[in-house]
């Protein structure tokens, strides 16, 4: 090991970032629907005709915090509080012995 290649360094911009207002402290730990296929979110509910700020993956399980119609509010595990289509959510299964109001 005479040699470590690295790549080079870049400096991401600040759209990297996710806003302070997206993120959830702490991040919840019970989840009330999942994602039936790869559907993208947004930081604001009013950017649905601009490119989306990222994307959740098919299975990621989600908490539902604001049902607008079409376009609802989710967070995920890692606290990510954005909007995404309704219609891409699947209530999940409640577990035995789980209590939760509807």
């Amino acid at each position: 090991m005479d040699r470590m290649i690295r790549p080079k360094m870049e400096v991401l911009p600040a759209s990297a970032q996710v806003p302070e207002r997206n993120l959830l402290v702490p991040p919840p730990n019970r989840f009330s629907h999942e994602l039936t296929a790869d559907q993208p979110y947004y930081y604001t509910a009013t950017q649905q005709a601009s490119p989306p700020d990222g994307e959740f993956p098919a299975g990621t399980k989600v908490l539902l915090v604001h049902d607008g119609g079409e376009v609802c509010w989710v967070a995920d595990g890692r606290g990510l509080y954005v909007a995404t289509a309704r219609a891409g959510l699947r209530v999940l299964a409640e577990e035995p012995g789980s209590r939760t109001s509807h």
